[in-house]
């Protein structure tokens, strides 16, 4: 049974940082790319950022550009996004999905096997 699992989320104020982690389960972790999507009330689910299987190739969407920075540590199963200079734009709930032997076109939903619950980040201002 694969299980991706967020941590690390919480309230921060504008400018602050935070962590995420996804640790997965239940499958070769090394063989999956890992993307992070986000979703803001009363909107879609958005791509913030990914990191192919390899782990050589990197892609973020424009708004983080800069802020956010994308990581995996195949040997123990976990993907991290690290947070900087928080907006509270960026408040939404986060999600880390795994896309088997992801390495084009991360960006798209569509192409993620498995996804995790979510872990709630809020911005103050």
């Amino acid at each position: 049974q694969v299980q991706l699992n967020e941590s690390g989320g919480g309230l921060v104020q504008a400018g602050g940082s935070l962590r995420l982690s996804c640790t997965a389960s239940g499958l070769t972790f090394g063989s999956y790319a890992i993307g992070w999507f986000r979703q803001a009330p009363g909107k879609e689910r958005e791509f913030v950022a990914a990191i192919n299987w390899r782990g050589d190739t990197t892609d973020y969407t424009d708004s983080v550009k800069g802020r956010f920075t994308i990581s995996r540590d195949s040997a123990k199963n976990t993907a991290s996004l690290q947070m900087n200079s928080l907006k509270p734009e960026d408040t939404a709930v986060y999600y880390c999905a795994a896309d088997y032997t992801g390495d084009y076109y991360l960006h798209a939903q569509v192409r993620y096997d498995y996804w995790g619950q979510g872990t709630q980040v809020t911005v103050s201002s």
